[in-house]
């Protein structure tokens, strides 16, 4: 399997969109501003980089590939490494993406091409982890893009020091993205009703700011995250502590009963929906 020709077109409107230009980076020096990159989303110092310009290499020598966008003035704004899962999966998995948040449009620019890159060699899903507190990413990985939250995992790294995560635990949530079906045309396009929580059927929990967390509106369960957790965290690292214990408790038990996260609202409520009926308990599955 190759990528078709619309999703070629589709990534290059992106990239276009966003006014960048993207490409696969293998030399020493276009490697090392990627590492550099990194390190300035990230909140470390150059010299102890999230992800060092030598790993980088050798992730590409060993098959994988890092990929960069760049401004018209060819500054680097944005930035994905990707390696291959398992053969028989035919499963990408995209270990780190970020981009400068004053881009608007660089992110999906860099993950379409990603996508193609993928396609070109066979795969046909892409899997990633993100910080689920974080709502803005879920809305892109979620609605932009439209993958699924497939696995919840509970402090996946243990303790983090960077400048984003310091002090709070790294819980993450796994994506995976389809990369054979149809494009979003229009972020939101599939904005759930009643994402306020307003008229839910049941509320189930409540959240740190004593507001609903979450609510059952008819066969979807919806679970609510702070407004921006980076700004709590630095703020309030308790409370963001307590958001984050709060969200990971409705998420733990709702992936158990076979939920899957599909969607994110404006107003950050996600929308979790289950994926095949869960056997009860001393039922034969």
């Amino acid at each position: 399997m190759t990528a078709t020709p619309s999703v070629r077109e589709h990534a290059a409107a992106a990239a276009l969109s966003a006014g960048v230009t993207t490409r696969t980076v293998h030399d020493v020096a276009g490697i090392a501003a990627v590492a550099d990159f990194f390190s300035d989303v990230w909140q470390t110092p150059r010299s102890t980089p999230p992800y060092p310009a030598e790993v980088l290499h050798s992730l590409v020598h060993a098959g994988g590939a890092v990929h960069a966008a760049y401004t018209g003035q060819g500054e680097l704004c944005g930035a994905a490494v990707a390696v291959f899962g398992e053969p028989s999966a035919l499963d990408v998995y995209s270990f780190v993406a970020a981009a400068r948040t004053s881009d608007r449009g660089v992110g999906l620019a860099v993950k379409q091409a990603q996508r193609v890159w993928a396609l070109d060699r066979g795969a046909r899903t892409m899997r990633w982890t993100f910080d689920p507190l974080v709502g803005r990413n879920a809305r892109f990985n979620l609605v932009k893009l439209g993958a699924a939250g497939t696995e919840y995992l509970v402090d996946f790294y243990g303790p983090m020091t960077d400048g984003l995560n310091d002090g709070d635990e790294s819980d993450r949530l796994t994506v995976t993205w389809d990369l054979t079906a149809k494009d979003r045309t229009a972020d939101g396009a599939d904005e759930p009703a009643g994402t306020s929580g307003a008229g839910a059927s049941a509320v189930l929990a409540t959240a740190p700011d004593g507001a609903p967390l979450a609510v059952h509106e008819g066969d979807t369960l919806r679970c609510r995250v702070p407004g921006d957790i980076v700004e709590l965290r630095a703020a309030d690292p308790a409370l963001a502590l307590r958001w984050r214990h709060a969200v990971r408790e409705v998420f733990t038990k709702a992936f158990a009963d076979g939920y899957t996260a599909t969607s994110m609202s404006r107003d950050g409520w996600y929308t979790l929906t289950r994926t095949a009926p869960h056997a009860q308990e001393g039922t034969p599955a």
